[in-house]
């Protein structure tokens, strides 16, 4: 990346200027070249953190008002900064890859998605299931361990994990995960009922998780109409009140 050359550059040239030219002894010129990366690095990474931030500014505003064309452009635009700073190319393939999944242009998503940071959940968690539906199961099971294994503490990976397994007909291995999820969130509510529901043979109910869960679209329409009226509903109800 280029702000850590740039530093070690710059700190060699520090050392060497103070050794050479300056006649200073080498602890002290060693410890201003080690100062000079720091310091350098970190206004570096200050500089492009800030620019990639306000990029994320701007395509939140353009997402919360209904122009996601325009976000995916916006992020787009910090590619530039990927060279710069590590896992930024990484960040960006994640935002934008959810982004064209939640408007259902899911063969977009995918090359996006594919390239994403393993540590956005709700990237890698839409990958799996892309992969699920492409009939790739020992991708999408690859592709979970790898976002469990980062996200350990995220209840709703692991529900949505032993969901995509029980789909596929993998129950045994979809108990397993939940109680490998248990373990490590610390106990959770949703989770434990999940496992008990699969252990029964019923159904894992995820609509308690409400958009976070409706974002994966593995509900048919049917059911998400019927949540939706029942939601507009609930809004008449309480201005009735």
């Amino acid at each position: 990346m280029l702000n850590i050359v740039i530093s070690l550059v710059v700190c060699l040239l520090v050392h060497t200027g103070l050794t050479l030219y300056a006649g200073v002894e080498q602890w002290i010129a060693s410890i201003a070249a080690v100062a000079s990366f720091m310091l350098l690095y970190f206004l570096l990474t200050r500089f492009v953190m800030k620019k990639i931030g306000a990029l994320m500014e701007v395509a939140q505003r353009d997402i919360q008002a209904g122009r996601s064309e325009k976000a995916v452009k916006v992020l787009q635009g910090g590619f530039k900064y990927a060279k710069w700073q590590f896992y930024i190319k990484g960040q960006l393939n994640a935002q934008i890859g959810t982004i064209l999944y939640l408007k259902r242009d899911f063969a977009e998503a995918f090359e996006y998605l594919q390239k994403g940071f393993v540590r956005h959940w709700v990237a890698m968690g839409m990958l799996g299931i892309c992969y699920m539906k492409r009939n790739k199961s020992n991708k999408m099971i690859d592709t979970f361990d790898k976002a469990t294994a980062a996200n350990k503490k995220e209840p709703m990976l692991w529900n949505l994990y032993g969901f995509c397994l029980d789909k596929i007909g993998q129950k045994d291995k979809a108990i397993e995960v939940m109680e490998k999820g248990l373990k490590k969130t610390g106990g959770n509510e949703a989770l434990q009922a999940n496992l008990d529901a699969l252990k029964t043979g019923k159904k894992m109910k995820m609509q308690a998780y409400g958009d976070l869960w409706y974002q994966f679209h593995l509900e048919n329409q049917g059911t998400l109409i019927k949540q939706q009226t029942k939601a507009i509903q609930g809004r008449r109800n309480l201005v009735k009140r």
